[in-house]
């Protein structure tokens, strides 16, 4: 069995040189965001991304429930443009009280 533990690597982590890892924006930067399954989540969240990430692309949004219907993930794409937008917009999901996470 690996002991090992497993990381998030969307989490900037410092390199064997101390230097953390940049990511070049603009770029593509697909996001996962979980919560309770009802039937406005989906509605909701994709309002809250287009308020930070105008000209979500509809079409490529995934919405998927879990195996026992309890959660609902919803998968889309947008266009960041810095780290501001990305922690802005994962602090207005996060204020909704119904996001349980963002990767």
């Amino acid at each position: 069995m690996n002991d090992k533990s497993l990381r998030d690597l969307r989490v900037e982590t410092p390199t064997s040189g101390g230097e953390r890892p940049r990511v070049e924006f603009p770029c593509d930067y697909p996001i996962k965001i979980v919560g309770d399954a009802a039937p406005d989540f989906e509605q909701v969240v994709i309002e809250i991304v287009e308020q930070h990430a105008p000209g979500v692309d509809r079409a490529t949004i995934n919405a998927v429930d879990s195996r026992n219907g309890r959660f609902r993930s919803v998968r889309v794409t947008i266009t960041a443009t810095g780290h501001d937008q990305l922690e802005a917009l994962f602090a207005s999901l996060k204020a909704t009280g119904r996001v349980h996470m963002v990767v």
